[in-house]
C-alpha cells in the first residue's frame, strides 16, 4: 500500500480495522452496549445546551455552494487548475458577524487582507441568495481574461462595466473555501439611501483571491493543472479530492482483506465488511 494512504489513514485504520480488536468491536454485545450508552449520555448532555441558530439555512448553504462550483466550472476560457469549493464554517461565523454590522462595506478591516468577500443586498420582495451569486458571476461580460501572453510579467485587469471583482473574486482558482451569512438589517444604508428592511449576503472566501497583476485562474485543459494535493482527482472540470479518498479506501479496504480473510469465517468475514463499509461511508461524509 501507497505511503501516502498509510499515512493520512492510519487513524481510520487504527479504529476500525486493527484484526486484534475486530472480535471486540463485532462481537462483544456487553462492551458495545456499553459505549452505545455513554455516547447517548453525552447526546443528552449536549441536548441540554441550547443551539444558536445558523445565520444561514442548509438549503441556502447548499445552494449558494452548489451554484459557486456549478459556475466555476464553466469558466470561458476553461480553467486548468480550477479547484472544487467547499463549505468553511469559519469562514460563515466570521460572515455573519460582518452580516451583523448592517455595513454596506467590506470588512472588517483587520480580516479583508485573509480572506475575500462578496457582498449582496436587496430589499423588497423575496429573491433567493443564489440570484446574488449569479449577478456577481455576470460580470463577466464585462470582463476580459488575461491570456498568458499577455502578461509581461503582470497580467492586465480589463474591466469595462463599473465592477468585475466579484466574478474574479468568485472563479479565483485557490479560492477553494466558502462560508456566507444572511442577515435582515433595518434601516440600512446602502449608498447614501436608507433601505428600511434590507436582506444583507455576505460571503467570505479562502485562500484569498483578487491579487493585484494575476489571472484568477490558468487557461487550459480542465484539471490538467491541478495541485498535487488532489491526487490527480477531477469533478466536473474542477479539481477535487474525493476521488483520492475513494482511491484510497478502496486500497485500503483490499489491504486489510487480505490480512484478516484468514481469520474469520463467512458470516463472521460478511459483518466485518458490512461494518467497515458503513464507517467508511461516515468517515467520508465527514471530510468531504
Amino acid at each position: 500500500m501507497s505511503l501516502l494512504t498509510q499515512t493520512w489513514l492510519t487513524g481510520l485504520a487504527l479504529v476500525f480495522l486493527s484484526p486484534s480488536m475486530l472480535p471486540m468491536a463485532l462481537f462483544n454485545s456487553t462492551d458495545l452496549s456499553a459505549l452505545l450508552k455513554k455516547y447517548m449520555d453525552e447526546d443528552e448532555d449536549r441536548e441540554m445546551k441550547p443551539r444558536r441558530k445558523r445565520a444561514i439555512s442548509s438549503s441556502d448553504m447548499q445552494a449558494i455552494l452548489d451554484l459557486h462550483n456549478k459556475l466555476r466550472a464553466q469558466v470561458y476560457p476553461p480553467a486548468s487548475n480550477m479547484e472544487y469549493m467547499v463549505w468553511d464554517t469559519e469562514l460563515e461565523r466570521t460572515a455573519e458577524e460582518w452580516a451583523e454590522t448592517c455595513l454596506w462595506e467590506h470588512g472588517p478591516a483587520g480580516l479583508l487582507p485573509q480572506i475575500g468577500q462578496n457582498l449582496g443586498v436587496h430589499w423588497g420582495r423575496y429573491r433567493p441568495p443564489t440570484s446574488h451569486v449569479q449577478a456577481w458571476y455576470d460580470e463577466v461580460k464585462d470582463y476580459s481574461f488575461p491570456y498568458p501572453q499577455e502578461c509581461n510579467p503582470h497580467c492586465p485587469f480589463t474591466c469595462t462595466g463599473p465592477v468585475c471583482t466579484h466574478y474574479t473574486q468568485l472563479v479565483w482558482a485557490t479560492s477553494s473555501r466558502i462560508g456566507c451569512a444572511i442577515n435582515v438589517c433595518y434601516d440600512m444604508n446602502v449608498w447614501g439611501q436608507i433601505w428600511a428592511k434590507a436582506v444583507y449576503l455576505v460571503c467570505n472566501y479562502s485562500p484569498k483571491g483578487n491579487w493585484w497583476g494575476h489571472a484568477p485562474y490558468k487557461h487550459g485543459t480542465p484539471c490538467s493543472a491541478c495541485p498535487p494535493s488532489y491526487g490527480g482527482g477531477c469533478r466536473n472540470n474542477l479539481c477535487y479530492k474525493g476521488m483520492l479518498l475513494q482511491y484510497a479506501l478502496t486500497e485500503l479496504l483490499l489491504y486489510y482483506n487480505i490480512q484478516i480473510i484468514s481469520k474469520l469465517d463467512g458470516k463472521a468475514y460478511l459483518l466485518f465488511f458490512l461494518f467497515f463499509l458503513f464507517y467508511c461511508q461516515k468517515f467520508a461524509a465527514l471530510i468531504l
